[in-house]
C-alpha cells in the first residue's frame, strides 16, 4: 500500500479498540517469568555451551602476540575463537569498528576473543587466562582537546550546516544578545537486559536468538560480517529487555556466539558483562554546543545560531544536536553547524532521541537565559516565537503544530502563574524551591513496514511481523490495530513478533516504530478484508466488520465463515510517499518541573513533573503514558547524574557498571503527570498517529536545570547539574 495522500475516514476512526487504555497483552508473560528473552532460549536437542568475550585492555594499537595455551588447557574449554582463527570476516553497514578486533585495536574493550566452555563459570575463568601482548599507540580521548580539528559531517538525511538570511549581521545588530557555550557528557544506555545472544548452526544455516531492536538490519549485517547469504541467517527476538537505541545495531555478542557455536559445534550463549556493555557497545557521545540568540526588546528572535561539536571513531557519525534548532522557533536569520572530530573511544551512536535530547538540553536553557535578559516570562517568550512553517523552508507548513497549546495548557495545570520570577526566593523548610519549563520537540519519521495477517476457521486473526517489542507495548498496539480493522475483540487476535522469517517491519527506533508498524498491519488488514469480502460474496467497499461478523446490506455473516478450507492469508507493506517533503512532520510538547535544592548541601530533589504532548492519535494511552514517563525519568538522569567518566589517558569509560554509572531510582522520581492533546494527523499515516516515546525525554534536562536556576540563582551550563557545581555559589542559608 502506498500512502501518498492524506488519510480520510477509515476503520481505525471507529476507535472501538484503538485509542483505548489497554493493558499490555505481553504483561502476564513478563510478570510470570514466561517471556523468553534472548538468554532464556535453548535447543532441547543439544545442550548449549557458554561463551565469554575477552575485551581489549588498550584503546588503540595492535596485538603483538596472544597466548591461549593456559586458557585452552583449562577445565571445560571447548573452543577459543580469535580474529586469527575466525576466518575471513567483514564489517556490517552500521558498525564503525570491527566487532572482532585483531590485530588492529580500534577502541578499549573491543572484542579480541571468545572462550567457549561447558559452563559460564568455566568460560569466565578460562578467559582470564588469555594473555595478550599489545603494542599501544597514542589515541585521542578528550573532546575538548580535539574540538578544533572537527570537520563538517552530514546528519542523517540532512546537511551538516544550514544558513538562512544574514546571521552574523543580524546577531551583531540585535539589541539583546546571548552567546553561551554548554556541554553534555557521554552517556550510557544502561538497559536492564545486557546484550545477549544464543547461536545455533544447522549445517550452513544459522539461527540467533538475540536482543535486538531492528531484526532486518541485524540479519543483514550478521550475514555481511560472516560472509554468508542473508537467507541463511535467522534472527529471533520476541522480547527485548530495554534498548534505548543501544540495540539498534549488530553488536559483538551475536557475532561471538555465532563464531563460538561454529567452532564448538554446539549452540553457544553469550551475554556481555556490564563493563563490556558500557565500553564494547555504543553510547551517546558528549557534545560541546554554542548557542547565539539575538532579539528585539519585545522578544522577537532576529538571529538564532547553534553550533555543535562531537567526536567518534572513523566512520562514525556526529551527535545531531542542532536538529531541533532548525525547526523549533521562528527567526529570519539562522545558522547551524555540526563538526565531528576523531576520538578513539568506544563508538558513539543512537541513544533515545539522538540529536534532540542533548540539543534541547542546551537550546532550552539558552531560551530561558534570553527570556531573563528580555524580562519576559519563559513560556511567553517561547509562544512569541512560534512558527507554523519550517523556518528554513517557509513554503513547507507543519502538518500539525500545537506547541502553543502544550505550553499554555501545561502552564495552567502546573500552576506556573505562582512561580516567583526572581530566583532563590521560595523556601520550604531547608529546601529552596524553583520551577522550570522547556519545550519538547522530536521529528516524526515514517518507515516502510510490512506484516502478514491470517484468519483461521475459529475466527482468530494472527499477525506476523518482524517488529520488536522493547518494552514499549508493540504487541498490544499491533493487536489493537488488527482487532479494529477486522471487527474483533483483542482476545481474538494473536500477535507474533521479532522473527526474521516474518515480513520486514520498520523495527523499533527513532520514535517511528509504533506508527509505522501499525500502518503496515493496517495495510495487510485492508487486503484481508478484501479477501474476506470476496469469499463471502460481498462488495468489499460496502462490507462492515464488527463484533466478529461481516455485514453488507441486510446480510450479516460470522467472520469465520469466510474460511472455507485453508486459512485466509494476506500480506502487505506500507510505503510512504512524498507527503513528508510537502509537510514538516514533528511532535511537540512542554515539560514543567519543580525542584527543591537543599540550602546547606545543594542536593537536588525533583518534586513534581508534568509533560503535555501533541503527537497525533494516541494508539494506547496507557502504554504511551508509560513511554513518556520513562522518557521523563531518563531526562532527570541526564540532568542530574548520568555521566560516563572518561579516562583521557587510557581511553575508556571508568564507571562502566550500574554501581558507578548512576541512573534514577524510584526514590529520585516524584509524581509525574502526562497529558495528551486530542489530535489526529492525517498527513502522517492511515493511523493518523505519530511517535511519542522519545518526545518524553526531549527538553526534560533543560526544564530541570531551569528549575534549579529558579530555586538558587545559579546557572549551570555543564551537565550533569551536580551539587559540586552549586555548593560554593549557594545563597546564604541563613
Amino acid at each position: 500500500m502506498k500512502f501518498d495522500t492524506p488519510a480520510t475516514r477509515n476503520p481505525i476512526d471507529q476507535l472501538k479498540v484503538v485509542g483505548k487504555a489497554t493493558d499490555r497483552i505481553d504483561g502476564p508473560f513478563k510478570t510470570t517469568g514466561t517471556a523468553h528473552y534472548a538468554y532464556d532460549w535453548h535447543d532441547p536437542k543439544s545442550k548449549a555451551a557458554y561463551g565469554f568475550v575477552v575485551g581489549a585492555s588498550i584503546a588503540k594499537g595492535r596485538i603483538k602476540a596472544m597466548d591461549l595455551s593456559a586458557a585452552k588447557a583449562a577445565r571445560g574449554v571447548l573452543a577459543i575463537v580469535t580474529a586469527e582463527t575466525a576466518g575471513p570476516l567483514d564489517k556490517g553497514k552500521l558498525n564503525a569498528a570491527k566487532l572482532l578486533g585483531g590485530p588492529e585495536i580500534e577502541h578499549y574493550h573491543q572484542a579480541v576473543a571468545v572462550v567457549v566452555a561447558e559452563t559460564f563459570e568455566q568460560a569466565r575463568a578460562a578467559a582470564s587466562l588469555v594473555r595478550v601482548d599489545y603494542t599501544e599507540t597514542q589515541g585521542a580521548f578528550d573532546l575538548a582537546a580535539v574540538k578544533d580539528t572537527g570537520k563538517p559531517e552530514k546528519l542523517a538525511g540532512a546537511p551538516s550546516d544550514t544558513s538562512i538570511g544574514d546571521f552574523d549581521g543580524a546577531f551583531a545588530a540585535a539589541p539583546v544578545q546571548l552567546d553561551a557555550t554548554y556541554t553534555t557528557p557521554d552517556q550510557a544506555h544502561a538497559m536492564m537486559e545486557p546484550h545477549a545472544s544464543i547461536a545455533s548452526w544447522d549445517g550452513d544455516s544459522l539461527t540467533v536468538w538475540t536482543s535486538n531492536q531492528m531484526i532486518d538490519w541485524g540479519t543483514r549485517d550478521l550475514a555481511l560480517t560472516l560472509r554468508m547469504p542473508k537467507e541463511k541467517v535467522r534472527l529471533v527476538s520476541p522480547f527485548v529487555g530495554g534498548g534505548f537505541g543501544g540495540k539498534l545495531f549488530l553488536r559483538s555478542e551475536a557475532v561471538m556466539a555465532a563464531l563460538g557455536a561454529r567452532a564448538a559445534n554446539r549452540p553457544v550463549k553469550v551475554a556481555l558483562t556490564r563493563p563490556l556493555t558500557f565500553n564494547n557497545t555504543v553510547h551517546r557521545p558528549a557534545t560541546i554546543q554554542r548557542i547565539r540568540l539575538g532579539a528585539t526588546p519585545d522578544g522577537t528572535i532576529t538571529a538564532i545560531g547553534h553550533e555543535s561539536w562531537s567526536g567518534n571513531l572513523p566512520g562514525g557519525k556526529p551527535e545531531a544536536a542542532v536538529q531541533q534548532t532548525r525547526l523549533l522557533y521562528a527567526g529570519a536569520n539562522r545558522m547551524t553547524q555540526t563538526r565531528l572530530s576523531t576520538l578513539d573511544l568506544p563508538e558513539g551512536n543512537s541513544m533515545r532521541a539522538p540529536g534532540e535530547a542533548p540539543g534541547l538540553m542546551v537550546l532550552e536553557i539558552a531560551m530561558d537565559e534570553m527570556a531573563e535578559k528580555l524580562g519576559l516570562d519563559p513560556v511567553d517568550f517561547r509562544i512569541r516565537n512560534d512558527t507554523q512553517v519550517d523556518p528554513e523552508k517557509p513554503e513547507r507548513p507543519f502538518s500539525q503544530r500545537s506547541l502553543i497549546e502544550c505550553l499554555r495548557q501545561g502552564a495552567s495545570r502546573f500552576g506556573w502563574d505562582k512561580r516567583i520570577v526572581k530566583p532563590g526566593q521560595v523556601r520550604d523548610g531547608r529546601w529552596l524551591v524553583g520551577m522550570g519549563v522547556a519545550a519538547a520537540f522530536r521529528n516524526n519519521m515514517n518507515v516502510k513496514s510490512g506484516a502478514r495477517v491470517r484468519l483461521d476457521r475459529s475466527g482468530v486473526v494472527t499477525v506476523e511481523t518482524d517488529m520488536t517489542d522493547i518494552g514499549t507495548g508493540s504487541y498490544t498496539i499491533i493487536g489493537q490495530t488488527a482487532a479494529e480493522m477486522m471487527g474483533l475483540g483483542l482476545d481474538k487476535v494473536v500477535v507474533r513478533l521479532g522473527d526474521s522469517n516474518f515480513p520486514v517491519s520498520s523495527g523499533s527506533g527513532g520514535q517511528f516504530g509504533a506508527n509505522s508498524s501499525t500502518s503496515g498491519v493496517y495495510a495487510a488488514c485492508v487486503k484481508l478484508r478484501e479477501a474476506v469480502a470476496q469469499a463471502l460474496g460481498f462488495n468489499s467497499a460496502d462490507a462492515v466488520f464488527e463484533d466478529g461478523r461481516v455485514r453488507s446490506g441486510n446480510r450479516s455473516v460470522p467472520l469465520a465463515e469466510a474460511v472455507k478450507g485453508d486459512d485466509l492469508v494476506a500480506e502487505d507493506t506500507i510505503e510512504f510517499g512524498d507527503l513528508s517533503k510537502k509537510y514538516q512532520q514533528s511532535t511537540f510538547g512542554a515539560h514543567f518541573v519543580e525542584v527543591g535544592v537543599d540550602a546547606s548541601t545543594a542536593e537536588i530533589r525533583v518534586r513534581r513533573m508534568l509533560a503535555v504532548c501533541a503527537a497525533g492519535r494516541i494508539l494506547n494511552p496507557k502504554s504511551a503514558r508509560s513511554q513518556v514517563i520513562g522518557g521523563m525519568t531518563m531526562g532527570v538522569g541526564a540532568a542530574l547524574m548520568e555521566e560516563l567518566a572518561v579516562d583521557t589517558k587510557r581511553g575508556f569509560f571508568v564507571n562502566h557498571d550500574l554501581a558507578g554509572y548512576e541512573v534514577p531510582v524510584h526514590a529520585d522520581i516524584p509524581h509525574q503527570d502526562v497529558v495528551f492533546l486530542d489530535e489526529t494527523d492525517p498527513i502522517s499515516s492511515p493511523m493518523k498517529a505519530k511517535g511519542v516515546g522519545e518526545l518524553g525525554i526531549c527538553g526534560v534536562g533543560a526544564a530541570v536545570a531551569n528549575a534549579v536556576y529558579n530555586a538558587t540563582g545559579i546557572r549551570v551550563r555543564d551537565y550533569p547539574v551536580t551539587l559540586d557545581k552549586l555548593l560554593d555559589r549557594m545563597p546564604d542559608a541563613a
